[in-house]
C-alpha cells in the first residue's frame, strides 16, 4: 500500500495522541498489547506442543526404536535368523537383539517396579539416549557376567540407591522344584545412575548385558524381542510390510505408533483444539482494532469533511484508516513474536519462579512424562500465525476506512 506524503502525515497524526484523544490512543494501545500477548500465546504454545511431541519422540525412539519384531509370549528362540531376515530387508538400517521383562527391584527392604533392560555390551556404550544422560558412574562397567547395571535416576532416588550399592532384582518365575517355583533374586553392582529425561523410564529403568539378562530370566540363548530402525520413522510400517508375512507365526512387529498410539494421538488432538481456542484470542485482540478505528472515525467526522472538501479522494482517506489499524496489528504481531521467543528462552526459569511463588508444582514429571519443558518453535507454523495475525487486523480495518471514505461533507459541516 503506497502512501502519498499527506496521507502518511495523516495516518502518523492519527497513531499518536492529541488533545483530548487520549481515550481513543489508550484504546489503540490496549488493542496493541492484546495482538501481541495473543500472538505470543500462540507462539508459546504451540513450540512448546511441538517440543514436547518431538522430545518424548527422540526419548521413546531412542529407547525402544522405531519398532520392536518380539516373540509370542516374550520369547524370540530363532532370532538368529529373523535378526538376519529383519537386517536384510530394505529401508532397515539398525536390528538390535534385546530382552525387555518387568520385574521388581529390592534394596533395605524396599520395594520397586522395575523395568529390566538387557543388550549388548556394545549397543549400550552407543546408545546416545543412554551415553549422554549419564547422571553418576560408567557404562564402560557393564560387561557381560560382571554384575554391574546402570539404573534411572528416579528408582535410584525411590530405593535410595548410589554408585557401587546393590540392587536386588526380584523375579517371580524362578525354577521350579517339588515343593513350588522358587522365585530368583540376583544382586547387581550399580555401575551407572542415567536419566533419560521420560518420568516412566527413569523410575524403573534397569540395564544390563544380555547375557546378564538371559541368565536372570532363565532363557537360555533365547531373546525378547528385536528392536529396529529405520531410514523413515513416519513410513516404518510399509518398510516393514515384507519382513511381516516372513516372520509371521514367529513373532509379531509392533511400531512406534502402536506402541504410544493413545499418547501421540491425545498430543495431536490438544495441538490442533489448543490451536483453534488460541486463535480465538487474536481475533478478540483484533475486535479491539475495529472498535478503536471506529471511535476515530467518529472523533474524526469533522477533519474527514474537511479533508474531503480540500480535494482528498475517498481511496486516500481508506488507506490511511487502513495503514492505522494495519500499522498497530504489524506492531502488536511483532512484540508478540519478540515476547514469546523470549518467554521460551527464559520458560523453565519462569515455571520455576511461578512454581516458587505458587507453591504447586506446575511440571509433575509423573504426569507430564518428561522431566522438562521442552519447546521446539516451527518457522512454518510461526509464519502462519503472523500472517493470520495480519489478516485479521487487515479484514478489521475494512469497515472503518470505507465508512470513513463515505462520510458527506457537506452533511457534516451543515451540522458541524
Amino acid at each position: 500500500m503506497i502512501l502519498s506524503r499527506y496521507e502518511r502525515m495523516i495516518a502518523k497524526r492519527y497513531l499518536l495522541p492529541g488533545k483530548g484523544e487520549g481515550f481513543i490512543f489508550l484504546v489503540a494501545g490496549i488493542s496493541l498489547v492484546a495482538v501481541m500477548l495473543g500472538v505470543a500465546a500462540l507462539i508459546i504454545v504451540m513450540s512448546v506442543m511441538n517440543g514436547f511431541r518431538a522430545e518424548l519422540f527422540d526419548k521413546i525412539v531412542g529407547l525402544n526404536g522405531h519398532a520392536v519384531v518380539q516373540g509370542y509370549g516374550g520369547r524370540l528362540p530363532d532370532w538368529q535368523s529373523v535378526l538376519k531376515e529383519t537386517k536384510a530387508t530394505p529401508g532397515v538400517t539398525k536390528a538390535t537383539p534385546m530382552i525387555d521383562q518387568p520385574l521388581g527391584a529390592i534394596y533395605q527392604g524396599r520395594f520397586e517396579f522395575a523395568l529390566v533392560r538387557g543388550m549388548s555390551v556394545d549397543d549400550i556404550r552407543s546408545s546416545s539416549t543412554l551415553s549422554k544422560n549419564v547422571k553418576v558412574g560408567t557404562l564402560n562397567a557393564l560387561k557381560p557376567d560382571s554384575g554391574n547395571v546402570a539404573i534411572g535416576s528416579r528408582l535410584a532416588e525411590n530405593l535410595g540407591l548410589q554408585v557401587g550399592d546393590t540392587i536386588t532384582i526380584f523375579n517371580p518365575s524362578g525354577r521350579t522344584t517339588p515343593f513350588g517355583t522358587v522365585p530368583r533374586q540376583i544382586g547387581y553392582r550399580v555401575a551407572a545412575i542415567v536419566e533419560i529425561g521420560v518420568y516412566d523410564y527413569d523410575k524403573a529403568l534397569v540395564v544390563m548385558p544380555i547375557q546378564d539378562a538371559q541368565t536372570l530370566l532363565l532363557m537360555g540363548d533365547a531373546v525378547g524381542m528385536i528392536e529396529v530402525e529405520t531410514v523413515d520413522a513416519d513410513r516404518v510400517g510399509q518398510i516393514l510390510e515384507p519382513l511381516a508375512g516372513k516372520v509371521a507365526g514367529r513373532a509379531v512387529i509392533t511400531d512406534w505408533r502402536q506402541m504410544n498410539s493413545s499418547l501421540f494421538e491425545a498430543l495431536a488432538v490438544e495441538r490442533v483444539a489448543m490451536f483453534v481456542v488460541l486463535s480465538i484470542i487474536v481475533l478478540v485482540a483484533v475486535f479491539n482494532i475495529l472498535s478503536s478505528l471506529i471511535m476515530l472515525v467518529r472523533a474524526k467526522t469533522r477533519d474527514i469533511a474537511i479533508l474531503r472538501t480540500m480535494g482528498a479522494s475517498r481511496s486516500g482517506l481508506v488507506r490511511i484508516f487502513m495503514t492505522v489499524g494495519v500499522t498497530i496489528g504489524t506492531l502488536g504481531t511483532a512484540a508478540g513474536i519478540l515476547l514469546g521467543f523470549t518467554f521460551l528462552f527464559f520458560r523453565q526459569s519462569v515455571v520455576n519462579f511461578v512454581q516458587l511463588v505458587t507453591g504447586q508444582n506446575l511440571w509433575d514429571p509423573s504426569i507430564r512424562f518428561l522431566t522438562d519443558l521442552p519447546s521446539k518453535a516451527d518457522p512454518v507454523e510461526i509464519t502462519i500465525i503472523c500472517i493470520m495475525a495480519l489478516v485479521f487486523s487487515f479484514l478489521a480495518t475494512l469497515y472503518p476506512a470505507f465508512k470513513a471514505a463515505n462520510t458527506d461533507p457537506v452533511q457534516v459541516l451543515r451540522y458541524e
